[in-house]
């Protein structure tokens, strides 16, 4: 049996870059990241942010032009490698990537008193939004 599963909660740290390629179906690629706290051998706490991207595609590619920085992301997907000639044309690269199926917005990012809105995704009765997925699927929060 073979699973290639990622389930992961971000913060978002930066909008979306959507592309409209020629084959019509949309892509965003958002970064985000999520921090490790660990005491080191001394005791000291330390801190560790892994990065990651997130690609959607289709109506999921449009949900995400949603996403603010710093909005908390709930995403179901898969990792898929990819490989490209750099921009210097010589040296070939990998990209490590979650493609991701559905996502939930936790937590917006508070702007002053109000919560930051969109008209992407509904809104459920915790009042997350949400994207691609239906208003049954859990939510943390």
């Amino acid at each position: 049996m073979q699973m290639n599963r990622v389930v992961i909660a971000v913060y978002v740290s930066k909008m979306a870059e959507v592309q409209h390629p020629p084959s019509g179906t949309p892509l965003a690629n958002v970064r985000a990241g999520e921090s490790v706290r660990y005491a080191d051998g001394c005791g000291e706490t330390r801190e560790h942010t892994n990065w990651h991207c997130l690609s959607f595609f289709g109506a999921l590619a449009e949900d995400a032009q949603a996403f603010k920085k710093g909005d908390n992301v709930y995403a179901d997907g898969r990792i898929e490698q990819r490989q490209f000639i750099g921009r210097d044309g010589s040296k070939s690269r990998t990209v490590h990537e979650i493609v991701v199926s559905p996502c939930h917005l936790i937590a917006p990012v508070r702007r002053g008193n109000k919560l930051a809105e969109s008209a992407a995704g509904k809104n459920t009765a915790n009042g997350s939004r949400t994207a691609g997925v239906k208003n049954d699927w859990p939510v943390a929060g």
